[in-house]
């Protein structure tokens, strides 16, 4: 079992702009993950000079290149709930904002290019009790009476049953629009995108000191290669693991990273593989600690989800691991006899609300906090924080909101473990 993620085997790694980061650009991106590629992609074809930072020796390095491969729509948190506390409009808006990021992830990969296996065959979010079924009706009724998302629809326990080669389900609500790629080569192919359009890509080039310039957006950013000017600024990183770069150690304290570890089976066969998902959409089952799953292109079984909260490292990716053959072999007794043949863990940058926050702070802009559905939402930030960076600002759906630090948190997440066995127990009554 390598403990590596699926998506980097076999692909070249980039390598990155040659020079050191120097002189003066239009704009500085910090982070080349999804977000920060396709924002030096956008600008770039706006014809800015674009300068992206990377402290890691590969693009994607974090989040973007070691998750599930799910591109879905939908909210991560239940849109009825959200439109109780936030009213229906604004619940509306947050939801089909994330319909909008699936369609910019889809024209993304059509304009550049880019072979990244994109199919949308829509997510099952299967209910893994008959009350959570009758929760999941509920959502869909509402979403459908509020006209949010008419590409809804709710399998009774037959029907997923006949797609879904398990006996732990109850039903399910399909969303139709949602996607599924290969996350390595689309940010190899987003990375050689925005190189391809003029933006240079320093990796191995961490952000160490963020110094202001006057009053405005233009900042000197200070890196181990060197020192570099920029007119306009943009953190498109997981601040919570890289530091808190002077003014903007705020945000430290208002987002949480938490590890989310995933395992992939040796190559099951198309027959096999298609048995057990014949559907081969994107699926999440309900609950606080869940999991999800999909098939890849060539037949293997990518199965993950919270198993351990604790953060990503060769000894915590092990462990997870095998809880994760736990609960692969639960819903999937069929499975017992294949091996795993990699596992991986990343960190997943939660907020308090579980809802990104994008915006600008003492002459930063910022687009980060995306908690597990990022996928889709850090592509389409990117393109849209390249519009706000220009003055279009009502182009941002998370504007103007407030971002109340977490109690207790002021360094690393010490209540890790206490909340993960508040989700099990939570679990267990529900």
């Amino acid at each position: 079992m390598k403990l590596d993620t699926l998506w980097k085997q076999g692909l070249p790694g980039y390598r990155g702009h040659a020079q050191a980061p120097q002189g003066r650009v239009d704009v500085a991106v910090v982070g080349a993950g999804f977000c920060g590629l396709s924002a030096a992609l956008a600008l770039a074809r706006r014809g800015a000079s674009v300068a992206v930072l990377e402290a890691r020796d590969d693009v994607a390095a974090e989040a973007s290149g070691r998750n599930g491969g799910h591109v879905n729509n939908g909210l991560a948190v239940d849109y009825a709930s959200l439109a109780a506390r936030v009213g229906t409009e604004q619940a509306r808006a947050w939801y089909q904002a994330y319909d909008a990021a699936v369609d910019t992830v889809e024209s993304v990969i059509r304009q550049e290019g880019i072979e990244c296996d994109f199919t949308r065959n829509g997510k099952l979010k299967l209910a893994a009790r008959p009350a959570h079924y009758d929760a999941l009706s509920r959502s869909c009724e509402q979403l459908l009476r509020d006209g949010v998302d008419l590409d809804v629809e709710m399998l009774d326990a037959a029907r997923v049953r006949a797609e879904v080669d398990s006996d732990a389900y109850h039903g399910g609500l399909l969303y139709k629009k949602s996607g599924q790629m290969h996350m390595g080569r689309f940010a190899l192919g987003l990375a050689q995108a925005a190189e391809r359009h003029g933006a240079r890509i320093h990796l191995n080039t961490p952000l160490r000191r963020l110094e202001r310039i006057g009053s405005g957006h233009a900042h000197r950013l200070h890196t181990p290669q060197g020192v570099l000017q920029a007119d306009q600024v943009l953190l498109a990183t997981g601040i919570s693991r890289h530091g808190s770069y002077g003014s903007l150690g705020w945000i430290r304290r208002r987002i949480v990273p938490i590890g989310s570890f995933i395992v992939a089976t040796e190559p099951l066969g198309r027959a096999r593989a298609q048995a057990l998902l014949a559907g081969r959409r994107t699926y999440v089952t309900t609950g606080n600690l869940h999991y999800y799953f999909r098939l890849s292109p060539d037949d293997r079984l990518v199965f993950g989800g919270r198993a351990r909260f604790a953060v990503s490292s060769p000894q915590s990716d092990a462990k997870s691991g095998a809880i994760l053959r736990q609960g692969m072999t639960q819903a999937f007794p069929q499975l017992a006899d294949v091996a795993i043949d990699c596992c991986w863990g990343g960190l997943v940058d939660m907020t308090q609300d579980r809802l990104p926050h994008a915006g600008e702070r003492d002459g930063v802009y910022y687009a980060m906090g995306f908690s597990g559905h990022g996928t889709q939402m850090s592509v389409h930030m990117g393109q849209i924080m390249s519009r706000v960076m220009a003055g279009e600002a009502g182009a941002n759906p998370w504007r103007d909101r407030d971002w109340p630090a977490i109690p207790g948190h002021v360094g690393p997440p010490w209540f890790l473990p206490a909340v993960g066995l508040y989700f099990k127990l939570k679990d267990m009554l529900s």
